[in-house]
């Protein structure tokens, strides 16, 4: 963070102060405009406003914080406050600790925020999140008085004492400012509430009082700015003093509580606070009415009084430093007019100060530019001052001890010279001949002998008096001498000063008797000497004592008399005919020599204008010169870079050439590589045909294999069944010819599920040619496209030719595919019309084989009964004779009985019947027809894929196309 200095004026920027880390939420600056003090939430750096260096810096804590840091006014303390509360006061200048205030009563501890000093820099108002204000006495260092504000105040914003022109820097009026935007007036002695700013529908954001008290500006919430009159809001602000009868209570030496420092602010009845037991002290002025005039002469504005204050300047020989410039401000009782100032700021410069430096040259730049505005202010006063040669030099002390506070600088100059430089432009342009006669007459009074030597030597007052009075001293006193001087001069007659002239001759009549040459004077009324001002000083008020009354320059000089409140008074006190004159006079003269500039300008506009015409003649046959010469140069360059360009010529087309062959050999690669790609694409695809036809013939032979397996089992559940039947046939025979029907049904619907099979294999082999053809399609659609664009680059008329050529034979193409699909399209239905009546033939062939299979059943029925009626006949015999041997009629059927049923029936022909036997020959021939036709059909498929797909791979014009 940096802090910039700007001139108000010229909105120049002076100076960056860098330093801070966090944000400066607070700056303070010294009555004497010297130093000046920036806070933030971290640190307190004091500045230096001459150099712009700092000078100290106040690090703390980080868990303690600042709340505010600033100065006193008029004096030299610093008083720092923390966010614990704690107050310190230190010294200015060697930054001591002076003291530190006690810590409040914890009944009334509240957190400090905002703090506001009288004008005397005697009582400090503290306040915060609370609706308390503590009052300290910074003088006794305690705490004297806590005011109550009304409930509805919780938090003070803002706190600001109200300047009044009775009251001598003790303010009794404090504004405070709210968190509900109001701010109250109160009057911080009696409690009373005196009026109030703002409301809760148009609160106040921020406010400032100005410093004579008469007005009040305001932010509000709402964004507008208002200015209050307190003499339009109260008439109690601006009463007359009170009489000089005064009560005077003294505060009571034990230390008291809270509760009896507490006070509540009110409307109406003023409340006094507790009264203590112990016996108020009371003492009554009396009136003194003969020194009543007296002591109403001698009071200043700043409640100072002048006798005293003389008292005190004879005691101590000056006045203390860090009061010197307040003191000097009450003395010469300054109004501090800051618009009749502004006004005159505002006219700018004076054009006979516009080239000050060239005259005064001034090392440091702000000093310059005050001296310089100062003075442009007094000649927009009065215009004699613009005339005024010696003017700078009186004024420059006084601007160097004022350079931060122009304004209170230009009414000290004002004031010096309307009373202490009385009857200096009488006799204007020439010095005072009336001023440097009266300092003449006191000379010869005093000191004849030294007068009688000026005289001796041709030395006027001219030499010996002028240059004092013309720089007032500042070239023959350093600072600390030329600020105890007029600490003197501003506090007693006007005709102090001129008596200063005669006492530091005077003090000085050694060096000065011993000088016998005109330089020699010069030196010693221009220069430093070894001189003590005390006794110069002494030596003055013996003067002003002891020179008689007819010579004395009191009966010839007005008493002090101030600048005038709100405008400054008129100096007219000079001879004004000749003032114009010169005015006049320095028209003209100027006038004229503008003039002479003007023609003078002209004529060396002329002669420039020839000059430089002569030169731009030389220059252009110089020029030309080199022109022709550098056109003889270039065209050599030419023609050696015409040379270079055809030798690289001839190597570009070498390289043309050869990037060219590269080029052909490239692309002939390319497309070996995509045809070979296309051809591995197409014999991948056929493999995956291949495989998939492999993997369909594969499931097909399960299919039959599984198909079969279910008939063997389904025909030995029958037999099972059969056998079942034959022990309960009687019973059962409904039950049999009921599951027959359903066997029957079931292999109908297996028939079924076995063509629709089928069709589903015939289905996805035309979906996976068509998937295999739209992808061959869109990648030789790709492939021949990258070619056509790179021929068209390369021969785009012959390629267009080619294209109508190959563009009509792949329309014949076309055509031609078209009509073979429609004529394998036209067979593929006749295939399916034949299929669906061999389809129905089929069927009619295998109802035939049902009613046969029926037949063959009843027949192997009654064989079985047969049969089992034989071998329980033989049971019979066997039982009744045990011992005969049996015949092998029945070797055949004893074989295999477990498999009885098929061997009887499909093994021995010779004991099956006719019917039967000519029914499973049959079914066998049907089943062996059936899977030929398939295997042909898948056969017959795969090869007409494999006749389009290598048709397609041959016209991959008509794919791009």
């Amino acid at each position: 963070m940096f802090l910039t200095c700007m001139e108000t004026v010229t909105k120049e920027l002076v100076s960056w102060m860098r330093g801070h880390e966090s944000s400066v939420f607070s700056i303070s600056v010294h009555a004497s405009g010297k130093y000046a003090i920036t806070t933030s939430s971290d640190t307190a750096q004091l500045w230096d406003l001459d150099t712009f260096q700092r000078k100290r810096k106040l690090n703390i804590r980080q868990s303690v914080g600042i709340q505010k840091v600033f100065f006193l006014p008029l004096s030299n303390t610093i008083l720092s406050c923390f966010k614990d509360n704690s107050i310190f006061a230190w010294e200015c200048d060697t930054l001591f600790c002076k003291y530190q205030l006690p810590a409040p009563p914890e009944s009334s501890s509240i957190l400090y925020k905002v703090f506001a000093v009288t004008r005397d820099g005697r009582i400090l108002a503290a306040g915060g999140k609370s609706n308390h204000l503590h009052l300290w006495c910074l003088e006794a260092r305690q705490l004297f008085r806590i005011i109550q504000m009304s409930t509805k105040v919780r938090a003070i914003r803002h706190l600001e004492f109200l300047p009044d022109s009775f009251d001598a820097g003790s303010n009794q009026v404090l504004g405070v400012l709210s968190q509900d935007g109001i701010m109250r007036f109160i009057n911080i002695q009696t409690c009373k509430l005196l009026f109030e700013i703002g409301s809760l529908d148009e609160g106040i954001s921020s406010s400032v009082i100005s410093p004579h008290g008469r007005y009040i500006a305001s932010i509000m919430e709402n964004g507008s700015l208002n200015i209050y009159s307190v003499q339009a809001l109260t008439q109690e602000i601006n009463k007359p003093p009170l009489p000089l009868v005064k009560v005077i209570e003294d505060l009571p030496k034990n230390k008291l509580s809270s509760s009896d420092l507490k006070m509540k602010v009110t409307s109406g009845r003023v409340q006094q606070p507790a009264k203590s037991r112990e016996k108020i002290q009371t003492r009554i002025l009396k009136q003194d009415l003969t020194g009543d005039f007296e002591s109403k002469k001698n009071e200043l504005p700043d409640g100072l009084n002048k006798k005293r204050l003389q008292i005190l300047l004879k005691g101590y020989g000056e006045y203390p430093t860090k009061y010197r410039m307040f003191i000097w401000r009450s003395l010469l009782q300054l109004p501090e007019n800051h618009t009749a100032f502004s006004s005159l700021i505002d006219k700018g410069t004076h054009v006979t100060f516009l080239n000050l430096q060239k005259k005064y040259p001034i090392k440091s730049r702000k000093l310059l530019r005050v001296l310089q505005r100062t003075l442009s202010a007094l000649a927009h006063w009065s215009v004699i001052f613009s005339d005024t040669p010696y003017l700078p030099l009186l004024a420059f002390p006084f601007v160097k001890l004022f350079q931060n506070n122009q304004l209170i600088c230009f009414e000290v100059i004002a004031t010096l010279i309307i009373n202490w430089c009385q009857h200096w432009f009488e006799y204007f342009p020439n010095p005072p001949i009336n001023i440097l006669s009266m300092i003449e007459n006191v000379l010869a009074f005093h000191d004849k002998e030294l007068l009688q030597h000026f005289i001796d030597h041709d030395i006027t007052s001219q030499l010996y008096a002028w240059p004092l009075l013309e720089t007032v001293f500042s070239e023959v006193l350093t600072r600390e001498e030329w600020l105890k001087l007029f600490d003197n001069i501003f506090s007693n007659h006007p005709s102090f000063l001129l008596m200063t002239v005669v006492a530091y001759n005077m003090c000085s009549r050694v060096p000065l008797l011993n000088c016998n040459l005109k330089d020699d004077f010069e030196f010693f009324f221009h220069h430093r000497n070894n001189l003590d001002i005390n006794v110069v000083i002494r030596q003055v008020y013996h003067l002003m004592e002891t020179t008689p009354t007819d010579i004395h320059p009191n009966s010839m000089l007005h008493v002090f008399v101030a600048l005038t409140k709100g405008q400054y008074p008129v100096f007219n006190q000079y001879p004004k005919f000749i003032v114009d004159y010169q005015t006049q006079e320095r028209e003209r003269i100027r006038n004229d020599e503008l003039d002479y500039l003007r023609e003078r300008q002209t004529v060396e506009d002329m002669q420039a204008e020839v000059d430089q015409q002569r030169v731009e003649d030389e220059a252009w046959y110089q020029k030309q010169e080199l022109l022709r010469k550098a056109e003889e140069t270039r065209r050599e360059m030419l023609l050696q870079e015409e040379e270079k360009i055809i030798q690289q010529r001839q190597r570009l087309a070498a390289v043309k050439r050869e990037l060219k062959v590269k080029e052909m050999h490239l692309q002939d690669a390319a497309r070996r590589r995509f045809l070979k790609l296309q051809q591995d694409q197409q014999e991948m695809e056929l493999r995956r045909l291949d495989d998939e036809i492999g993997r369909k013939v594969y499931m097909r032979d399960r299919e039959i294999a599984a198909t079969a397996r279910d008939l063997e089992m389904r025909q030995l559940e029958l037999e099972s069944q059969k056998r079942l039947y034959e022990k309960n046939l009687t019973e059962n025979q409904a039950a049999v010819a009921k599951e027959m029907r359903a066997d029957a049904d079931a292999y109908r619907r297996k028939v079924d599920l076995e063509e629709h099979m089928f069709h589903k294999l015939i289905e996805a082999g035309e979906t996976q040619s068509q998937k295999t053809q739209k992808m061959i399609k869109e990648n030789l659609a790709k492939a021949e496209q990258a070619c056509l664009n790179t021929d068209w680059q390369i021969q785009s008329l012959h390629k267009q030719k080619c294209d109508d050529l190959q563009r009509n034979k792949c329309y014949q193409e076309v055509a031609k595919l078209l009509r073979e699909n429609r004529r394998k399209e036209i067979e593929i239905l006749n295939a399916m019309v034949e299929q669906e009546a061999k389809k129905w033939k089929e069927a009619e062939g295998k109802e035939f084989c049902l009613r046969s299979a029926k037949k063959a059943s009843a027949l192997s029925d009654a064989s079985r009964k047969w049969f089992l009626k034989q071998e329980i006949n033989a049971a019979v015999e066997h039982a009744e004779n045990p011992c005969h041997k049996e015949e092998p009629r029945f070797q055949n059927e004893q074989e295999d009985s477990s498999c009885l049923p098929r061997t009887s029936h499909l093994n021995d022909s010779s004991e099956m019947h006719p019917s039967t036997q000519i029914s499973l020959n049959r079914r066998a021939v049907e089943w062996d027809t059936t899977e030929q036709n398939l295997i042909q059909k898948v056969r017959n498929l795969r090869q007409r894929l494999t006749a389009q797909a290598r048709h397609r791979c041959q016209t991959p014009h008509l794919l791009a196309a």
